[in-house]
C-alpha cells in the first residue's frame, strides 16, 4: 500500500504545474498520504533535494505560473549510473509512488526510472506544446494560447494601421498544434506548422491574392519548428511589394498566471493520478479523452507520435478568406 509519494516537475514550465502540485499534495494528504516535492526536476532525485509538502506549504500558489519545485535540465540523469542514483534516492525516503509533472520527454525519463525502481509512476501532463499522445490537452495549452492570441491580436492593429504583414513565431517545439489553435483563434491569413509544409512562393502567392481581395495587411503565425521565421520575413520583404515584420513571441508562452481551464485540467489530473496510487497502479500517464478523465499506459504515452488534427488547417484557410 503507498503511504508515501513524490513529486517532481521535470522539463520546460507550463503555467498550472503549481495547480498540479498543489492539487496532488492535498488530495493525497486528504487520504492519508505523506507527499515530498523533489526540486529541479530530476536533479532532485540525484542529489536527494526535496521539501515535504503540507496542504499549507502549497497554499496561495494555484494562481502563479512556472513550479514552486524548479525545474532544469539535467544531462546527468541520463548518464550511466544516473537513473540508478534516482532509484536509490526513492528507496532511501521510502517514497512508493512518483507524480511526474511534464511533457513526453519527462515521461521517458519516468519510464526509464521504473526499471530500476519498486516506485509507481504516473505521469500528468504538463507542457504548453499540447504534443503528450494519450491526453486531447496539457496543462498549460490553454494558457499559452491565450497569452499568444492577446498579443497577436494587438501585432494585428499595428499591422492594420501600417497596412504590414506580420510574421509572428509562437513556440511549440518540432509540433504545430499551438500554432493551428492560435492562428484560427487570430484569425490568421497563413499557418505555418511543420506537419504540413509549404514553400515560400506559395505563402507570397496567398499574400498577393489576398492584396487583390482589399487585404492590405495580414497576420502570419508560424511554429518554431517550422523553419527560420527570420529569413522567410527577409525574404518575404524582398521578394514583394509588402512590408513584412518579424515578431517572436518566445518565453512569454510560458509563463503568466494559468487559466481557470489549465487550473481545472491539473486539479482533475492530480485527482485521478492519486486514485491510481491508491489503486496500486503504476506505469500510467493521467489525460483527457472525449472530455473524460482516463489514465493509458505511460510507455505508450511516452513513445506514441500524438496526431494532429490537419483538417483544422481546411477550416483555417476558409476563415481566413
Amino acid at each position: 500500500m503507498v503511504t508515501t509519494i513524490g513529486i517532481v516537475t521535470s522539463g520546460g514550465d507550463a503555467p498550472g504545474m503549481n495547480a498540479a502540485i498543489r492539487a496532488v499534495t492535498r488530495i493525497a494528504h486528504a487520504k492519508g498520504l505523506q507527499v515530498i516535492g523533489f526540486e529541479r526536476g530530476w536533479d532532485g532525485l540525484l542529489t536527494n533535494t526535496y521539501r515535504k509538502l503540507t496542504p499549507r506549504t502549497v497554499g496561495g500558489i494555484i494562481q502563479l505560473g512556472g513550479t514552486m519545485l524548479h525545474t532544469l535540465r539535467c544531462p546527468a540523469f541520463e548518464e550511466p549510473g544516473g537513473v540508478e542514483r534516482a532509484a536509490e534516492t526513492l528507496s532511501m525516503n521510502n517514497v512508493e509512488g512518483l507524480v511526474v509533472i511534464g511533457g513526453d520527454g519527462s515521461f521517458r525519463g519516468a519510464v526509464e526510472l521504473s526499471k530500476k525502481s519498486d516506485a509507481l509512476m504516473v505521469g500528468i501532463p504538463a507542457t504548453i506544446d499540447n504534443d503528450v499522445y494519450g491526453t486531447d490537452e496539457t496543462i498549460g495549452f490553454d494558457t499559452a494560447v491565450n497569452t499568444a492570441v492577446g498579443a497577436i491580436d494587438k501585432i494585428r492593429d499595428t499591422a492594420i494601421s501600417h497596412e504590414r504583414i506580420f510574421v509572428v513565431e509562437v513556440m511549440g517545439r518540432k509540433r504545430g498544434f499551438l500554432a493551428l489553435e492560435v492562428g484560427i483563434c487570430v484569425g490568421a491569413e497563413v499557418i505555418l506548422i511543420p506537419e504540413k509544409p509549404v514553400t515560400l512562393e506559395e505563402v507570397n502567392k496567398l499574400m498577393e491574392e489576398n492584396a487583390k481581395k482589399g487585404k492590405k495587411a495580414g497576420i502570419i503565425v508560424a511554429a518554431e519548428g517550422f523553419g527560420d521565421s527570420s529569413k522567410m520575413a527577409r525574404e518575404m520583404q524582398r521578394q514583394t511589394e509588402s512590408e513584412v515584420r518579424l515578431s517572436i513571441l518566445g518565453y512569454a508562452q510560458r509563463g503568466g498566471s494559468p487559466t481557470a481551464r489549465s487550473r481545472l485540467l491539473a486539479s482533475l489530473f492530480a485527482q485521478k493520478a492519486v486514485e491510481l496510487f491508491c489503486e496500486a497502479k503504476g506505469n500510467m500517464a493521467v489525460g483527457l479523452l472525449n472530455g473524460k478523465i482516463i489514465s493509458t499506459d505511460l510507455k505508450k504515452c511516452s513513445e506514441t507520435r500524438k496526431p494532429l488534427d490537419l483538417s483544422l488547417l481546411d477550416t483555417a484557410n476558409m476563415l481566413a478568406t
